[in-house]
């Protein structure tokens, strides 16, 4: 099942163009409609997960990847990044600050922390450099050439070590290739999504290329306790990229400016939105749930700003090739909620939905974010025998956050003021070697030397608020470090059955530097997280059938992690504590078809099952900040202001649903010069809990949103009309454990029609 350096080229052009100009027809040398290419058979899948372009068939990896049609779906509704949320078998993304600092999770590996600090065990990686902090890792996802997520930890081939997997985007590049285009959708809420790309050779060696996308969504949220209507979550969302690359023989040279400007909502908290005993979602008024509604007395705005420069270098020196990626992020955040999600509190005259003890408002800010990440990498050119790649890494980052408490919900004067320093510093030396035998057998291994060190310093230099409260006044400047090295490796072998089938087999270890916490806004601690190791062993088997016109891989996984960085979050206290678990297990599969069984139709389904278990008898944290039903056993019972300590010994891991399942069908019938075409997608997970302990309030039982799209398109125009969320399925995603049953919901029902064009 292998193929050759000049089909990988050519089915990597075509790829780039489908994606970067998604939803329509490809313009590439292949001069087959998509009509002909589906009745010839399923297209190869180019990805680049080890650094190089490979069929996806071919790759020791459990690699999923999003298809054009999926992605251009997801996009017309104006989703941000977490619109890619179950799009592919075990990956979770969700969030508490909306359209900033997405959550990723994989195979129930994840961080439900709030803090903007929170260190994350999945990396996101954007044309080759990661995004560390959570602010960065929401950057729009528009003009984009392939979506990859690579399972299981990863750390040999990439720059940034990570024991849970990779979310991976290539964008669109220089040049003419990648093709003209720009698109325009209109939808519910008058929201719009913009998006353009456009690029073109200056000459035999300078190509540029610019892309943008623009959202934007009319505030649709009532909030009844405010005179007038539609206060609430609204947002304008605007990133920009600008590419110049040089050619010179065998050298290449690109520069990248990057750039984004969001202002809006944060993220809408609901005031007991779970009934008492039960997780059935409840309205504003108490009555029926109603998405559109909510009761808050609170400020609420978010305002986002992030900018990046970069430069990419490849020389091809004949055996090798040198790679080289610098890059420089800055990003600034201001962010501010009605935390208690509800109206007033048990000592003012009113109060709603439910009973809120205290009203809580606060705000968090990143003044300032600084993230420098430089990487030197080689990799031999040969197509066969020994290949291999090594390279050496630097990560830097400069952190602050600003967080304030106010004492009345409009307070524009914070009653406290905490604020947090990190500075952080990772190097790592990586290298992969592998050899490809003539019977079909491949065998593959790396290593990598993990260094990385972390300095943190939190105070809280003003408290006025009263001394009854118990917060304790100021608290002066705490420092601590922590660092650790490490090494990581990873060995996989691949075995070519026949030229259908193939079999793979691969055991990594992986690791999280240490970490720490300290958000003494209400706390006046410091907490720290020791390093957590990963070991993952997976086998699967890669297949094409039936003359081509089906796909269909299976993979199973079982990975130990000892000592899990958890994170305990909320409380009474609305504070976030680090611990380790001694060990974390997980265990499942994916399985992903794709379907071509006759002219115009394309079927794709992907399945996941994820079994995670925490395995620390005595490992208890705080209950909930408010009444609820906690399943797990008592370790230490409340006392006085202290909650009860309830033993998460046996407990799933939060965010992390048993099963998953996507699925899309996509049919086109030739009509004219173009194709009428009809695209559905579907989104299913089962059950999730929010929290470490299992209550029955802070879950939901299962989220199912699906989509649709028709419309006609020629070579050169795309007529469409969509809707997201087409059973406008009311599914919680999220809550916030603090003085009552607060939660947050999934997004609306949304229909309306695009335009698209390609010059």
């Amino acid at each position: 099942m292998r193929i050759t350096t000049q089909l990988v080229s050519l089915t990597a052009m075509a790829a780039a163009t489908a994606f970067a100009t998604p939803a329509f027809a490809q313009a590439t040398s292949d001069t087959d409609t998509a009509v002909q290419d589906a009745d010839e058979g399923v297209e190869a899948i180019v990805i680049t997960a080890q650094r190089r372009e490979q069929n996806l068939q071919d790759v020791p990896l459990s690699v999923a990847t999003v298809d054009d049609d999926t992605l251009a779906a997801i996009n017309t509704g104006g989703a941000d990044i977490r619109g890619l949320s179950g799009r592919v078998p075990s990956l979770n993304i969700e969030s508490s600050f909306g359209r900033t600092f997405p959550r990723f999770y994989i195979r129930g590996l994840g961080n439900t922390d709030f803090d903007l600090n929170a260190s994350q065990p999945v990396s996101l990686v954007y044309d080759e450099v990661v995004l560390e902090n959570p602010i960065l890792k929401g950057f729009p996802v528009f003009d984009i050439d392939r979506i990859e997520v690579l399972r299981g930890p990863q750390g040999t081939l990439f720059g940034r070590n990570t024991p849970a997997g990779i979310v991976k985007f290539d964008t669109a590049k220089p040049g003419s290739g990648a093709g003209n285009f720009a698109r325009l959708s209109w939808g519910s809420f008058n929201t719009l999504n913009v998006e353009a790309g456009m690029g073109a050779d200056l000459g035999d060696k300078l190509s540029f290329r610019l892309s943008g996308l623009y959202q934007h969504r009319d505030d649709w949220v009532d909030n009844l306790d405010e005179s007038g209507s539609k206060d609430l979550e609204g947002y304008d969302d605007l990133a920009l990229r600008a590419q110049l690359q040089f050619e010179d023989g065998n050298t290449t040279l690109r520069f990248v400016g990057q750039y984004r400007d969001q202002e809006g909502s944060a993220r809408v908290f609901r005031a007991n939105s779970f009934a008492t005993g039960s997780n059935q979602l409840i309205g504003a008024d108490g009555g029926d749930f109603e998405r559109d509604e909510v009761r808050a007395d609170g400020l609420n705005f978010q305002e986002l700003t992030t900018y990046n420069i970069g430069a990419h270098l490849e020389v091809d020196m004949g055996a090798v090739t040198l790679y080289g990626v610098t890059s420089y992020w800055n990003g600034e955040l201001e962010s501010r909620g009605d935390i208690d999600g509800g109206f007033g509190n048990a000592f003012a005259p009113e109060m709603g939905p439910g009973f809120i003890p205290f009203s809580a408002q606060s705000q968090d800010n990143v003044p300032g974010l600084d993230q420098f990440t430089a990487e030197v990498r080689i990799a031999s050119n040969n197509s066969g025998g020994l290949g291999y790649q090594a390279g050496l890494f630097y990560f830097s980052e400069q952190l602050e956050i600003s967080s304030f408490d106010f004492g009345t919900p409009t307070d524009t004067t914070p009653a406290a003021i905490a604020l947090q320093e990190q500075d952080s510093d990772a190097l790592g030396i990586f290298g992969s070697v592998n050899y490809a035998f003539d019977n079909g057998l491949t065998l593959q291994a790396g290593m990598r030397w993990n260094k990385d060190e972390r300095d943190f310093t939190a105070s809280r230099p003003t408290d006025n608020r009263p001394g009854f409260l118990g917060f304790g006044g100021p608290v002066d400047p705490i420092s601590t470090s922590v660092d650790d090295e490490v090494i990581t490796w990873d060995a996989a072998a691949t075995y070519e059955l026949n030229s259908d089938v193939n079999l793979y087999a691969r055991v990594a270890k992986g690791y999280r530097a240490p970490s720490i916490q300290g958000r003494l806004l209400f706390g006046r601690d410091l907490s720290v997280a020791d390093s957590e190791t990963t070991m993952s062993y997976e086998a699967g088997i890669k297949t094409e059938l039936l003359d081509r016109k089906l796909r269909f891989n299976l993979g199973a996984y079982y990975f130990v992690t000892d000592d899990l960085q958890l994170t305990a979050v909320g409380g009474g206290n609305n504070f976030t504590t680090l611990i380790n678990a001694e060990e974390v297990t997980g265990q499942g599969f994916e399985a992903e078809l794709t379907a071509a069984p006759t002219r115009g139709l394309t079927l794709t389904a992907g399945l996941s099952y994820n079994d995670t278990e925490i395995n620390d008898p005595g490992l208890g944290v705080a209950g909930c900040g408010a009444p609820c039903t906690i399943n797990d056993p008592v370790l230490v019972p409340a006392a006085g202001f202290a909650p009860a300590i309830y033993e998460i010994d046996g407990n799933v891991l939060p965010q992390a649903p048993k099963w998953t399942l996507n699925w899309t069908a996509g049919y086109e019938l030739p009509l004219g010069s173009g194709d009428l075409y009809v695209f559905t997608d579907w989104y299913y997970r089962s059950k999730i809990q929010f929290f470490l302990y299992d209550s029955v309030e802070f879950t939901d039982d299962k989220l199912l949103e699906g989509g649709l799209r028709v419309g006609y398109r020629t070579n050169s125009v795309d007529i469409a009309a969509f809707v997201r969320n087409i059973t406008n399925d009311e599914s919680a995603v999220g809550g916030i454990d603090f003085n009552n049953l607060t939660g947050f919901v999934n997004e609306p029902r949304i229909y309306g029609v695009e335009l698209g064009v390609r010059f």
